[in-house]
């Protein structure tokens, strides 16, 4: 029989009477039960946030960093645990350790250790914002109170991190909902964490969109960070406005990446692949479609078509995979319907495009030509192993390309001048624009987007206050 998976409310493990499976995407097997939280959980979390969080925010700064540190102890501790967690429920491949292996679940591990450490080292000393003869004016940053967090399932122990670690590092108190689809990690993550946090301080509550719902529109909730689709980023907008919450709202992207006529193809080709097909695609801010100019088009399918075809796929947990399952059959059936409008409208599939067959939802690695602007699979944000490649004509005709589309998470420049891609770059409708890299996120970097991709950032000291409220304190000489 399987576990039964618990919430933590106020340091103490809870269930509910309703339950549902969390599934193996790589083989469909039941991995245990996830409770289905009530509303009256979801009341119960919130309150029990907001009693702890006046002595959570009365502590000495110099303790709360203390007790990230702790945190980041645990996390690294039982680092083979929940990286065996993200492999099993996400399905990333185990992969590597730090930033040069092979971005998977033990990088995802690494990563929450490190944006657990970085807010710990920081400070939000007072601003100076005026004075003279007459008067001086200092900007404190205080919590907002109690934060609501609801984080994804295609970086479901990191996104969660990256919630949970400024937002508890300023004062705040956390209710976090993980997916449905990759719930059993985060629990066990947020069960740890607690091991050495103050009652209260971080809660969990489990289940459907309705929980997500029931948390982000209560009226006590003090601010809301929600990392997911734009459709339900805009629901948790306006259930929020309704109680005048802020908000910060990653709501992903459909990035471009553009490779200028000087760029190098050979060179670039291994930045160009991780930067599309890191997590099978299943990242925000991974390259969605990539325009090349016509003197690099040919050279440039053919060196990411080998990558393509030489990267193993399978079973996560076993020895030598990198690269595993898409992660739950919605997401699967969207990449495939794609693909096949992808055919019906003129591409021509160079390598993969056709299911795995067999359990799992296996998808192969897939690149496309022969498409346009207007074209589902490049104005749709498709989350999976599949990169269409566009021919440009002229710089300005990239461009115009790359910002024609709502999204404006991220974007790329590539090329051997980096003078010339910065000017490119500045012209992109984008909260990030890397160059000759894509997706290279650091805690102490502010990231979001623009447009229809949300508005607020994370990490870095811009993430720290974006979970404070300024108040300004101002005395007469």
């Amino acid at each position: 029989m399987k576990n039964t998976y618990l919430n933590t409310l106020n340091g103490k493990p809870v269930g509910s009477d309703k339950t549902f499976e969390s599934l193996n995407p790589a083989t469909g097997e039941s991995l245990g039960s996830v409770p289905i939280s009530t509303q009256q959980q979801v009341a119960d979390a919130i309150a029990a946030a907001r009693a702890a969080q006046p002595a959570w925010a009365a502590r000495p700064d110099a303790e709360r960093k203390a007790l990230m540190m702790k945190v980041a102890e645990v996390i690294k501790a039982n680092a083979p645990y929940l990286a065996d967690w993200v492999t099993r429920e996400q399905g990333k491949p185990l992969g590597g350790l730090g930033p040069d292996q092979v971005p998977g679940a033990r990088f995802e591990l690494w990563g929450c250790e490190v944006w657990t450490q970085v807010p710990a080292s920081l400070d939000l000393p007072v601003e100076l914002a005026f004075e003279d003869d007459t008067r001086r004016d200092e900007v404190h940053r205080k919590p907002f109170g109690v934060v609501a967090a609801v984080a994804p399932w295609n970086w479901p122990l990191l996104i969660a991190i990256w919630q949970i670690i400024p937002s508890i590092r300023v004062g705040n108190t956390v209710v976090l909902k993980p997916s449905e689809y990759t719930s059993i990690g985060t629990l066990e993550l947020v069960r740890l964490i607690n091991e050495v946090l103050p009652a209260g301080v971080v809660n969990t509550v489990s289940g459907p969109g309705e929980v997500g719902a029931w948390l982000t529109g209560d009226p006590g909730i003090d601010k809301v960070m929600f990392t997911g689709s734009g459709p339900t980023g805009a629901k948790i907008a306006q259930a929020a406005a309704k109680n005048l919450v802020p908000v910060t709202l990653e709501l992903g992207g459909n990035d471009a990446a553009i490779m200028l006529p000087d760029a190098d193809p050979k060179a670039m080709a291994m930045g160009l692949f991780w930067g599309a097909f890191i997590n099978m695609g299943q990242t925000c801010a991974a390259a969605k479609r990539l325009y090349v100019p016509e003197n690099l088009f040919e050279p440039t399918v053919q060196a990411l078509k080998e990558l393509a075809e030489m990267m193993p796929m399978g079973d996560g947990l076993k020895d030598g995979m990198v690269m595993g399952p898409i992660q739950n059959k919605m997401q699967y059936d969207k990449v495939v319907d794609l693909v096949d409008s992808a055919r019906q409208q003129g591409g021509t599939v160079v390598c993969g495009g056709k299911p795995a067959g067999g359990p799992g939802y296996f998808y192969p690695l897939t690149l496309v030509t022969g498409l346009k602007d207007g074209d589902r699979l490049v104005d749709e944000e498709q989350f999976g192993p599949v990169l269409p490649i566009i021919k440009y004509r002229t710089v300005d005709e990239a461009i115009a390309s790359a910002n024609r589309l709502d999204a404006g998470l991220g974007a790329s420049v590539w090329s051997t001048d980096v003078e010339k891609a910065k000017q490119v770059a500045s012209r992109i409708q984008a909260g990030t624009v890397w160059i000759n890299q894509h997706g290279m996120i650091h805690p102490m970097v502010p990231f979001g987007g623009v447009k229809g991709s949300g508005y607020g950032v994370e990490f870095g000291l811009d993430g720290l206050k974006a979970v404070t409220q300024p108040q300004v304190i101002s005395v007469k000489k």
